[in-house]
């Protein structure tokens, strides 16, 4: 059985002995192999939203729950990241900066996530995030430091230029993406 407790010791534990998210994606990975027994323990996602877990100036433990087909825009964390999917999937574009523009990026690479994987990103990291199925997707985020103290950036989803991140308007995105899981949820029980 998952134990919350105990996987944020773990994790503890881990950074501790290594600063670097090497250790603490075992603890994920080794977490992550029984992903029922995650989901038993955090329980069955009901709706988008970032539940804090854990939360200290060195380390951050975050449920992410992702709305079906809910995308979040290209952005970085200035740290290091491990995600670990326990429900769902994940699908990540990783982004870079153009050589000759520094403010914009371009696609360079993918992941997709699925359930039992275990993923690291470094610090410099740009990624946007899809849930391309047409259901809730569960993934623990452990960040190497203060997720919500750190100075990060957002691209925009049309122009791909860098601005500041703007908290409120992830948020807006959450409550989107449960307004459409909503009337998606109203309409098949209609059918």
């Amino acid at each position: 059985m998952f134990d919350l407790e105990q996987f944020i010791a773990d994790c503890r534990a881990a950074l501790a002995a290594d600063s670097s998210q090497k250790l603490v994606r075992e603890v994920v990975e080794r977490t992550m192999s029984d992903p029922n027994a995650v989901l038993k323990g955090i329980g069955e996602p009901k709706c988008a939203e970032v539940q804090k877990l854990y939360h200290a100036p060195d380390l951050t433990i975050l449920n992410v729950i992702w709305g079906p087909m809910m995308t979040i825009m290209p952005h970085n964390h200035q740290m290091w990241a491990v995600i670990g999917i326990y429900s769902g999937r994940e699908d990540n574009v990783f982004w870079r900066r153009l050589p000759d523009n520094q403010n914009r990026v371009e696609a360079a690479g993918a992941r997709s996530l699925c359930v039992g994987d275990a993923e690291p990103l470094g610090h410099n990291i740009i990624h946007s995030v899809t849930n391309p199925i047409p259901r809730l997707t569960g993934a623990i985020h452990i960040y190497g430091g203060d997720f919500f103290a750190a100075h990060r950036s957002e691209w925009d989803a049309e122009t791909l230029m860098e601005g500041p991140m703007d908290g409120k308007k992830a948020v807006r995105r959450f409550e989107e993406a449960n307004e459409m899981y909503e009337r998606f949820y109203r309409v098949q029980a209609a059918q």
